[in-house]
């Protein structure tokens, strides 16, 4: 019998990392869309402003939604996981603005009130959610103009569309598996403008000049166009 996707992401949680309590700046809280630290673009990619409404999709232990908080937008984290969510109330409980939502992303955001100004996902649930499903469901919940954007790994040449992905357990046991989508920045661009988004980019953030890692993380971003839905 397939493992139970929340079980599988809470076996992630065990060995997730954890986020530093500062940053190289000093900053209690800040967005970083890449995995590695202090590299790459801040929360200016989701074009909020002071009372705006996100929605982060998968967001583990929250601290890109606890930055939103302490910039006074309204943020809502939604993630499968009640470790990682443990850990996001743990560390971030006296943060007001944020709230935190154990759930399906996309079953929640169907069932959602809509009105986003933004919705995102870092290395979370858009990577792991099928696109056909997940982007329309975005679209619909996002007001004009409103900011569809994500990031993960580029995919590995030629291995495109659904993949099996693994997270270790521990010597001895089985991985727990879990289904990601990858997806070249053309593609990714060609199914957000079939549903209707503008201004559609998929750019790959090179890795720092220094370190240990050398993989860059690709950046998807489009716009909720005026009077259209997607259907």
């Amino acid at each position: 019998m397939a493992e139970a996707p929340s079980a599988a992401w809470d076996v992630y949680a065990r060995t997730a990392p954890t986020r530093r309590a500062v940053n190289s700046r000093g900053e209690k809280t800040w967005f970083n869309w890449t995995q590695h630290a202090d590299h790459g673009p801040g929360a200016e990619v989701l074009g909020l402003g002071a009372g705006g409404k996100a929605v982060d999709l998968g967001c583990g232990s929250g601290g890109n939604a606890a930055h939103l908080a302490r910039l006074g937008m309204r943020a809502v984290g939604v993630d499968l996981s009640a470790r990682q969510l443990a850990r996001a109330r743990e560390r971030w409980g006296e943060t007001g603005g944020v709230e935190w939502v154990e759930r399906d992303a996309l079953d929640w955001l169907t069932a959602g009130p809509g009105g986003w100004d933004a919705v995102y996902s870092v290395f979370g649930a858009a990577w792991f959610t099928d696109p056909e499903l997940l982007a329309p469901t975005v679209y619909a919940g996002l007001r004009d103009g409103g900011v569809f954007a994500f990031s993960h790994r580029p995919p590995v040449e030629g291995c495109y569309g659904r993949q099996a992905a693994f997270i270790p357990r521990g010597e001895g046991e089985d991985p727990a598996v879990v289904t990601r989508w990858d997806h070249p920045p053309e593609t990714w661009c060609e199914l957000l403008q079939g549903c209707g988004y503008k201004d559609v980019t998929a750019t790959v953030i090179p890795p720092p000049e220094q370190g240990p890692r050398r993989a860059g993380t690709l950046l998807v971003r489009g716009v909720r166009g005026a009077g259209s839905r997607a259907g």
